[in-house]
């Protein structure tokens, strides 16, 4: 594994062509699904070994119920299996699990599940893991402006910083890096309040195929992006 520097901190993924590449090789588009979870496990322990602290997966997102019923309903069985298979050993690998989004519209054991792994992980000192399921980048905004309207917060009394306090991920430092696999080109409603300033790195390799050497290609673009905010370079 090189050296690579400097590192991000919090490291946001747009999970992308798992339908595609299980298309290409004349496959049920679950199965892409099935083997994108799969890929999951190799993807967290491979930022675990550059010490990235923070991992963000986008895997369902407000817009995916308007696909087929099949293909969702098949996505909601493949998060419980996740769920059930992963949690025990990412606890003991003190990974701390976090769900953003919105749990209505989940059934009640699913939610349950995700409440469980989230609750039994929550103590954990290693990487964060946050995914992203049933979340929009809109809904999380007007999310957060009902949530003012109705603690009487005025307009006066708002800034950035309180704004903040009422997204889903109050707790996580904005993402450095943003990856996209699958070869599309747009940020498809994800952390649109939190991206302002992060650094976008696209990919076409399916997230399926998306292993340590595609990693190392998107850690090594980072490393050598110049991030401003703003400022005029010295």
């Amino acid at each position: 594994m090189p050296e690579i520097s400097p590192l991000p901190r919090h490291v946001a993924i747009i999970m992308d062509g798992n339908g595609r590449w299980a298309q290409e090789r004349g496959l049920p588009r679950l199965e892409g699904h099935r083997q994108g979870t799969e890929n999951i496990r190799r993807v967290v322990s491979a930022f675990g070994k550059y010490g990235i602290k923070y991992l963000t997966l986008f895997a369902f997102s407000t817009e995916n119920w308007n696909r087929p019923r099949p293909e969702v309903n098949g996505l909601f069985r493949l998060l419980a299996q996740v769920i059930d298979r992963e949690t025990e050993d990412l606890n003991r690998r003190e990974v701390k699990l976090k769900h953003v989004g919105r749990l209505d519209g989940l059934s009640p054991r699913l939610a349950k599940r995700v409440k469980q792994a989230v609750e039994l992980t929550k103590d954990n000192t290693g990487m964060t893991l946050s995914v992203a399921f049933n979340y929009g980048g809109r809904a999380e905004v007007l999310d957060a402006v009902r949530s003012l309207l109705s603690r009487g917060i005025t307009p006066a009394d708002l800034d950035e910083d309180i704004f903040r306090r009422y997204l889903y991920t109050p707790d996580l430092p904005d993402p450095d890096l943003i990856i996209r696999t699958g070869g599309e080109v747009r940020v498809s409603n994800f952390l649109i309040w939190q991206a302002a300033y992060s650094e976008y790195y696209f990919t076409p390799a399916y997230w399926p195929d998306f292993g340590e050497e595609e990693i190392e290609k998107a850690l090594l673009a980072y490393s050598q992006r110049q991030r401003r905010f703003g400022r005029v370079p010295e």
